[in-house]
């Protein structure tokens, strides 16, 4: 099978040596001769003529020499071959001998190493730049989920590891890599291609980037199309885009959209008409007799096969290829050894010296100098590479004629003209591969499948935050906070009850009022402190227990505003020594109450301890206990402050922790023990409706106390927010109004409503309204009433 573009190739070589022997001014008086030789694109074949250049000049046996100085081989400089492949057998061959060797189509860039191949050149870029073009293609169109499919030889592998290298850094997700076999006589090549077609539809990805020669891509397509492969976009190079053989493949149409990237390239002036007067010379017979007669003559050692397929091509047959291919690299690799024996000559505009010229002495002209091609200036690069950059093409169909359309091109930069892509299919859709998309500020990646590059965006967490494109979320530090997808942390704002918030505004309120109550009856107390309603309800003692009841409501304010360490410790030691003292005046009045009423007779003997100043002996001794237990407290361990981060979102709760339980258990049970004997004291006592009864008021005192005090236990020891604070305030006022309510509020309306009721005969105790024999009531006088306090 005849390869159309080698034709042009070898046409354009020649077109270009033409050029340059009948140039009055590059090489005037010397004439460039040539040996052209078919590859066939097989390594063997390449390899018997590049020892026929090896040998020395007039024989053909190669010197052996430890310097190959003053070697003179068959030829001065080696144009080709094309392919990455052969080049790499060919360059190291030719490094050895010294022998320039400027290649028009290899682009691997493995043949950039200047160390291992110090006298190779190409006319054209390495893979490298390509590879940037086609990532930053993909990149640019929101492409992160694609096929790499790359034909088995030096140029598909190595095109697909240098873009997988590339793809990674720009966060392409590869969904699988293909390789296609180049030796389509194999008998496994068709599974390997079969295989390759279902790994397409099995992955759903809809972009394939294809890094193949055009016989490779050509069975891969075939087969697709076979395969009943749905449309996807097929991105490629040159090395197959403009291949008359991949183009002509019945119905290729229907595989998709085709687009990718060919070198930069001018069109030759003149070639055409060339390559077109030499099929008319060819179809004359003074032409072919020549040619004859000058194989006649050639020598028999000559390698090299007769080319039979080209006795019956035709220029139609040339000529749609002629259009698109890539002649101006074979141009450009011819004239720059020109160039270089121009100098190593020491040629004038007139004419050049004939002296001998050793292939090394090219480098240094190569290495250093740039040169004039087809109107243009060149120079080869620190790795021998030329950098022309690249156009964009796209594949388009009009009445089943394909029509190239450069659309972008790449340099420095990609530019891509998006208005003239159709990236869209029959429903005109456009093409979709995406298994992620770039996060935005405050989400990472969260992995998805079986592919480690393919991820959702996933919001960052309340409490982390994430400012770039990544997988994890970063702590905020332990005083900061951040809401969920935030970028940064702020910091935390203290919470503790404050005293301007509504909630704490009530409780001042209501202690603001309990407070007046009881002022209000210390004042009426104070004021009717001779009466018998002040005397009966205990006197001074009455005083004492509101006055506790004041202070009690005044530490509320010890709850409110920024908690410390002290304020933490002081806290329930104010509460329980209040609470304490108000419940021993109480505790002696129950005494009194049951001694009168329930031990009649002993009421006499024991009365002077719970009246006068024995009393307060009592409630000196009432409190002792307390005291010494608030001292226990302070050993055990006394509440402290407590910098919580983790139960509020936004804010660090300042709160006191209770340290020891126990000493809590035992201030607290104190006070209820003193209460269950008030309690226990007068629930039972029975009191003539002519009698005030003073049991009564002190029963449901301490009935509203056990009810408060329960539900602050169960409040308190569960609650760990501004709201035990709360609970603490809203119990030590319930407490003191349920006191004032049930037993001193009823006092102070007798004595401002009902003053006619403030009598002894009213306010004295109620035993001589007790049921006794006539005896007992004939010889014993009435028990005394309780003395005033």
């Amino acid at each position: 099978m005849l390869h159309v573009d080698g034709l042009i190739w070898a046409l354009g070589m020649k077109f270009a040596i033409d050029q340059i022997n009948n140039s009055t001014s590059l090489l005037p008086g010397v004439k460039l001769g040539y040996d052209m030789y078919d590859t066939c694109f097989e390594p063997a074949v390449t390899l018997q003529p590049s020892l026929l250049f090896l040998t020395q000049n007039s024989t053909t046996g190669i010197g052996v020499l430890c310097n190959y100085s003053d070697y003179q081989p068959r030829v001065t400089a080696v144009i080709g071959p094309y392919m990455s492949s052969l080049c790499l057998l060919t360059a190291k061959l030719f490094s050895f001998f010294w022998i320039p060797q400027v290649s028009y189509g290899a682009t691997s860039e493995k043949l950039s190493n200047t160390e291992l191949y110090p006298t190779f050149y190409r006319a054209v870029p390495s893979d490298k730049s390509l590879m940037e073009a086609v990532v930053l293609l993909l990149t640019k169109l929101g492409w992160n989920w694609i096929a790499v499919i790359g034909s088995d030889d030096e140029y598909g592998r190595g095109a697909q590891e240098q873009f997988l290298n590339i793809a990674e850094n720009h966060s392409i997700c590869i969904a699988f890599e293909g390789i296609i076999p180049t030796d389509l006589a194999d008998p496994n090549a068709k599974h390997y291609l079969e295989y390759t077609i279902n790994l397409i539809n099995s992955t759903q990805v809809n972009i394939i980037v294809l890094f193949s020669h055009s016989l490779s891509a050509q069975a891969l397509l075939e087969h697709s199309i076979r395969m009943g492969l749905s449309k996807r976009v097929w991105i490629g190079t040159e090395t197959w885009l403009l291949s008359d053989i991949a183009t002509s493949i019945p119905n290729i149409q229907s595989i998709g959209i085709v687009l990718g990237f060919i070198m930069k390239t001018s069109p030759l002036p003149g070639f055409q008409d060339y390559v077109a007067h030499l099929f008319t010379s060819v179809e004359q017979e003074d032409f072919c007799q020549e040619s004859r007669e000058l194989n006649q003559h050639l020598s028999p050692d000559t390698l090299g096969t007769r080319c039979r397929q080209c006795d019956h091509v035709s220029l139609q047959a040339v000529l749609p290829s002629l259009s698109r291919a890539q002649v101006e690299p074979v141009h450009v690799a011819v004239y720059s050894v020109a160039h270089a024996l121009h100098r190593a000559l020491g040629c004038t505009q007139h004419q050049c010296p004939r002296a001998p010229i050793r292939p090394w002495q090219l480098l240094q002209f190569l290495d250093t100098f740039p040169f004039e091609a087809n109107g243009q200036q060149f120079r080869f690069d620190q790795s021998h590479g030329i950098s022309s950059g690249y156009k964009l093409i796209f594949w388009s169909w009009e009445n089943d004629t394909l029509q190239y359309l450069f659309v972008g091109d790449y340099g420095e930069s990609l530019y891509i003209n998006e208005s003239q892509m159709e990236l869209h299919t029959k429903d005109f859709k456009e093409p979709t591969a995406e298994c992620f998309k770039q996060c935005k500020p405050g989400q990472v990646r969260q992995t998805k499948g079986f592919h480690h590059c393919c991820y959702d965006c996933t919001d960052c967490p309340e409490n982390t935050w994430n400012a770039k494109d990544s997988s994890t979320c970063t702590p905020c530090l332990q005083h900061q906070w951040s809401p969920a997808r935030s970028t940064r942390c702020y910091d935390r704002s203290e919470r503790y009850l404050f005293w301007t918030e509504p909630l704490t505004i009530a409780l001042l309120t209501l202690m603001s009022i309990t407070m007046s109550l009881a002022c209000l009856a210390a004042v009426l107390f104070l004021k009717n402190l001779e009466t018998p309603l002040v005397q009966a309800s205990g006197g001074k003692l009455s005083l004492f227990a509101l006055l506790t009841l004041l202070l009690l409501c005044l530490s509320c304010c010890l709850y409110i505003g920024k908690p410390s360490s002290n304020i933490c410790m002081i806290q329930p030691m104010v509460y329980v020594l209040c609470l304490s003292a108000c419940f021993s005046t109480f505790f002696i009045k129950s005494l009194e109450i049951t001694l009168v009423t329930e031990f009649p007779h002993c009421a006499p003997t024991f009365l002077h301890w719970l009246t006068q100043r024995r009393a307060w002996l009592l409630v000196a001794l009432c409190l002792l206990p307390e005291c010494l237990i608030c001292l226990g407290y302070l050993y055990l361990g006394p509440d402290y402050l407590v910098v919580d981060y983790k139960s509020l979102p936004t804010e660090v709760l300042l709160l006191c922790n209770t340290e020891s339980w126990f000493a809590f258990a035992l201030m607290h049970g104190y006070n209820g023990c003193l209460g269950s004997a008030c309690f226990l004291c007068t629930f039972m006592v029975e009191t003539s409706a002519k009698k005030y009864n003073f049991a009564r008021g002190i029963t449901f005192a301490f009935l509203i106390y056990f009810i408060v005090f329960i539900f602050f236990v169960a409040v308190f020891v569960t609650l760990k927010t501004i709201l035990r604070s709360v609970a603490q305030i809203g119990t030590m006022l319930v407490i003191s109004l349920g006191i004032l309510v049930t037993y001193y509020i009823p006092k102070c309306y007798i004595i401002m409503l009902k003053p006619h009721l403030n009598t002894v005969d009213y306010f004295q105790n109620s035993i001589e309204e007790e049921p006794e024999d006539s005896s007992t009531r004939d010889n014993n006088p009435d028990p005394p009433s309780p003395a005033p306090q």
